[in-house]
């Protein structure tokens, strides 16, 4: 079976696929593709559980410990700006190979380190081969889907929140014997991948257009998409706040986190699917959105009310409830993307994740220095109010949003 791409570069579908609609309906290497994504995003929320015991047996802080998400966002929301010009050079499936190759050596290598700073280290390399995998894998699901766009973003969006949800609960299991565990058992599960990857996506031919490194920023010059992005990089900073801190202040071991943690995932998973569809039927694109992220500021004052009166259920609850509001957010503000400039999926995607992932970095570190300098609340707080703050740059805006028609169905 061969692919074609259009005149910008985008995977074509053969038309004897074209029959085909339904979400589960797809041909074997868009479930390659995505049973990689699960194994990858495990990666994101993996290290959850275990923040609290490699703290205590490395001797480090909070904020030196935040630095695991921070390296790792940042060298993927950077090496976003070249996935296009090394995908457009290297094809779609050496592109997502490279990205996997990246994750196993760095993951297994994180399991070795005995200091934070060689974790951290180990977690910018995994960083890297993250930013290849994701971006292509996004661009790859919904070129090569034979559902149309708004489905396809829909099973990666599910493929994401299984990942994560599963994340946690396996770096519980494994982060209870060491917390050299998770590291270990990402590696072996991206090898998983990685043959999954090269025995069932086809060979697809480079797009004619080769990339540049100018693409993904000319790409934000369309005010729709940086709006978009603006705002991921504010509720990010409420996102990354739930990952990074709110392990320390459950007061739970890594069974619990993952346990916790798992429940968050399923949450995220299973409202991307069923409930944003419902959702985006009855309010507009800025409407949704900004509901679901006013609902996750709230949310995460309910943390800090929690961690105020010391009460770890509510936290704990506030932390579940989390992946209903983040679940829908993701599925809406992904599917906008897509629609938001005339470039490549796999352009809008990064020029997206770049500005996303910056404030996935900062955020983590962040609020463990928040804690340490104020009170152990003041981080949650303060993450709504970044939240806040992307909900109003979103209304501001909104005239740039009024010709994206995202529909989910």
């Amino acid at each position: 079976m061969s692919f074609e791409h259009s005149l910008h570069g985008e995977l074509k579908i053969p038309d004897e696929l074209k029959k085909q609609s339904g979400l589960l309906s797809q041909p074997k290497a868009v479930w390659a593709v995505a049973f990689a994504c699960v194994i990858s995003f495990m990666g994101l929320g993996l290290v959850d559980p275990i923040l609290p015991a490699i703290a205590d047996q490395l001797h480090a802080t909070k904020s030196q410990v935040s630095l695991l998400f921070t390296s790792y966002n940042l060298v993927t929301g950077v090496a976003m700006l070249i996935t296009g010009v090394v995908s457009s050079r290297l094809g779609v499936k050496w592109t997502l190979l490279t990205g996997i190759l990246f994750i196993i050596v760095f993951a297994g290598l994180g399991g070795t380190a005995n200091t934070v700073g060689g974790i951290v280290g180990y977690r910018a390399g995994w960083g890297l081969g993250n930013a290849l995998f994701i971006a292509t894998a996004l661009s790859a699901i919904v070129g090569l889907s034979t559902s149309g766009t708004a489905k396809a973003i829909i099973l990666y969006e599910a493929a994401l929140g299984l990942g994560i949800s599963v994340g946690p609960l396996l770096g519980g299991e494994l982060g209870s014997i060491s917390w050299r565990g998770p590291f270990f058992g990402v590696a072996a599960l991206m090898v998983v991948g990685f043959l999954f990857i090269t025995f069932m996506l086809p060979s697809i031919p480079k797009p004619n257009k080769r990339g540049s490194l100018a693409d993904p920023f000319k790409a934000l010059s369309y005010p729709a998409l940086l709006t978009l992005g603006i705002v991921a990089l504010l509720y990010n900073f409420g996102f990354f706040t739930l990952m990074a801190y709110s392990p320390y202040v459950m007061h739970l071991d890594e069974h619990g986190l993952g346990y916790v943690f798992f429940g968050w995932g399923i949450m995220l998973a299973f409202t991307s699917v069923f409930v944003a569809p419902k959702i985006q039927a009855r309010f507009s694109v800025v409407s949704s959105i900004s509901s679901m992220l006013t609902l996750f500021a709230i949310d995460l004052g309910v943390m800090a009310v929690g961690t105020v009166v010391g009460s770890s259920a509510t936290v704990i609850v506030a932390v579940i409830a989390a992946g209903v509001f983040l679940g829908i957010n993701n599925t809406l503000i992904t599917t906008a993307v897509m629609q938001a400039a005339p470039v490549e999926r796999s352009t809008a995607s990064a020029a997206y994740s770049f500005m996303r992932f910056l404030g996935g970095a900062i955020s983590p570190w962040l609020a463990g220095k928040l804690s340490e300098w104020y009170t152990a609340e003041t981080p949650f707080y303060f993450g709504a109010l970044m939240v806040l703050m992307g909900v109003a740059v979103l209304i501001v805006r909104r005239r740039h949003m009024q010709n994206i028609q995202v529909d989910v169905h």
